[in-house]
Parts: structure tokens; sequence; C-alpha cells
């Protein structure tokens, strides 16, 4: 009796041994595993603007949702650091790379973003443009309309406008609002707008104050200003504010819709405009989009965000707080 249960056991075990292989097996095959292994990096022109953390944290919390992997780097407006991130991106091997140029007309960016592409790895260029057709996505505000609406709000506030331009000629998306703005100026055909000077920047409150108050200095007379962003908007207002007697009144145009102008507008009577963008939803999108990408599923070439304009009139709608 002893040796047949002996038997019968040593029939089982390997059975049972077999079963459990093979069902962990499927397990593992049906398991979506490749979810968990999936690398993404991102590269942003600049952390310093409050705009692109809170784009990279509706990535990394999307990333880590799916139990996915972030590689967030700073390039710091180098183009030559955001080429080093993208290769070390490609060395990493990630699935896909959210990136915003530093200046998307640079040959050896391009040249490195389509390296990238060439591999296999999804590119997701966000609020702006490059020149490389190897992008699987671009994903950006409607730049060109933002700057029409800022040179709507001034045709309809002045009847004669002398006025400076802040721009950044490396940024494609601080060329299109700048585009906008002119374009629209320009076909009022009204002698009474003129553009009086124009600043190059880096997009920064700090390289822009300086540059507006040496302008100031020229005594060049002007009473508004087009600012690529609400950055370089802060910066010329504090120089307006330091430099320029209270009783003028020089209105500044601007597009981001940051707390930092929000919270003036209505206040300080220079701060005329900003027209509204939502690092939020190109976040969500941008991050969405990369999984789609990766999956195998179609995407659109262009997804175009719409934008609003924030006035003293309609300040009280927005979270004058944080973003929208």
């Amino acid at each position: 009796m002893k040796k047949h249960k002996f038997k019968f056991r040593s029939f089982i075990f390997p059975i049972v041994i077999v079963i459990l292989v093979t069902t962990t097996w499927l397990v593992y095959l049906s398991y979506p595993f490749d979810h968990q292994a999936i690398q993404i990096g991102s590269s942003y022109m600049t952390m310093n603007n409050e705009f692109f953390p809170v784009v990279n944290d509706e990535v990394a919390n999307y990333v880590d949702k799916e139990k996915s992997f972030l590689h967030n780097r700073d390039p710091d407006l180098s183009v030559n650091k955001q080429v080093e991130q993208i290769h070390s991106f490609m060395k990493k091997d990630v699935n896909a790379i959210i990136l915003n140029p530093v200046d998307g007309n640079s040959a050896k960016l391009n040249q490195a973003i389509s390296a990238a592409h060439k591999q296999g790895i999804k590119i997701i260029i966000v609020d702006s443009q490059v020149k490389t057709k190897n992008v699987d996505c671009t994903i950006i505000s409607d730049n060109y309309r933002a700057g029409q609406l800022c040179a709507k709000q001034l045709i309809h506030s002045k009847k004669i406008a002398k006025i400076l331009i802040i721009e950044q000629t490396t940024a494609n998306s601080a060329i299109d609002r700048i585009n906008g703005f002119i374009d629209t100026i320009k076909k009022t055909k009204n002698p009474n707008y003129k553009i009086v000077g124009r600043l190059n920047t880096n997009g920064q409150s700090e390289t822009a104050f300086p540059l507006v108050k040496k302008f100031i200095a020229k005594k060049i007379p002007f009473n508004a200003v087009m600012a690529l962003n609400d950055k370089t908007a802060v910066g010329a207002l504090a120089a307006i504010d330091s430099s320029v007697s209270k009783s003028k009144t020089i209105s500044v145009y601007s597009v981001d819709g940051s707390k930092d102008i929000k919270q003036i507008i209505g206040k300080n009577k220079n701060a005329a405009a900003t027209v509204a963008q939502s690092p939020f939803k190109l976040g969500q999108i941008a991050v969405k989009t990369a999984y789609k990408l990766i999956d195998g599923k179609k995407v659109p070439k262009k997804i175009v965000l719409p934008v609003r304009i924030i006035t003293n009139r309609n300040i009280n709608k927005f979270d004058t707080a944080g973003w929208q």
C-alpha cells in the first residue's frame, strides 16, 4: 500500500510542477510587462520658468502611475547641453523623448533629434517647433493666435501706439507670437501704430530688465510693449516702474497667463493683458501621446491648443494663485 502511495506522489509531483511553471509563464506573457519597462526622457529649454516644471509634473505623475521611468534633464538654455541629454537618452534606450527645444533652428539639435528618431525613439515636441521632420508629434498652444489677441487688445485700447517688442529669436513659439502680433498691427495700415524698437532676450526676466532699462535711457518714446512671455513682461514692468514717471502709462502685453502677471492685472496700470495657455494640458497631452506612440497607435502630427486673453475685465474668471 505504501508503495502505491509513493508511486502516486512521484507521478503527481512533476505534473504539479509543470502546471505551476506553465501558469506562471502564461501570466508573465499576459501581464503588460512592457509598460513597466517603459522609459521616457524629458528636456525643456529651462526649468527656470515655472511653466516647464508644471508641464513636467504632469508627465511625471502619469509616468509614475504607469510604473514607468522618467529621466528629466535641464539644459539651462544651452543647445550643447540639450544635445548631450538627447544622446544620453539614446544610450539609456528610452522609448520616447518629450522635448522643448532650446533652439528649434539649431542644426546640431535637429541632427540629435533625427538620430534619436532613427533609433526608434518616439519624439514629442512641446510648446515650440523644430526644423527636422523626424518628429512624431508637435504639441503647441496657438502661439500665432496669442500674438493676434495681444495686438487686437492694443488696437482696442489705443488710438496711437509706439511699440517696443521683446522677443527671443531662438524660440519658434516666441517667433510665432511676435509674428502674430506684428502681422495684426500691419493689417490695420494705421500709421499711428509703429514699432520703435526690438530687444532680443533669452526669455528670462533678468535679461529683459536691463535691456528695457537701457532702452528707456535712450529716451525713445514708447507707450506699449509686446513681450514674448510673462517672464520678460515681469522684467519690462520692473524696468518701467523704476525708470518711468508714474504719471505715464506704458501698456505691457504678453503670453502665458502666469500668476506673476495675473496677480497684478488690474493693480498695476501698466500690466495690460496676458494670453493664457495651460501647462497642465500640454503636459497631460504630451505624455498620453507618448504612450500611444509607444503602443503603436496613430496620433496627429500636430496638436494645437486654444488660448484666451486675460485683461482687467475678465481676470476674476481666472485662478490668480496658479496656472489655468
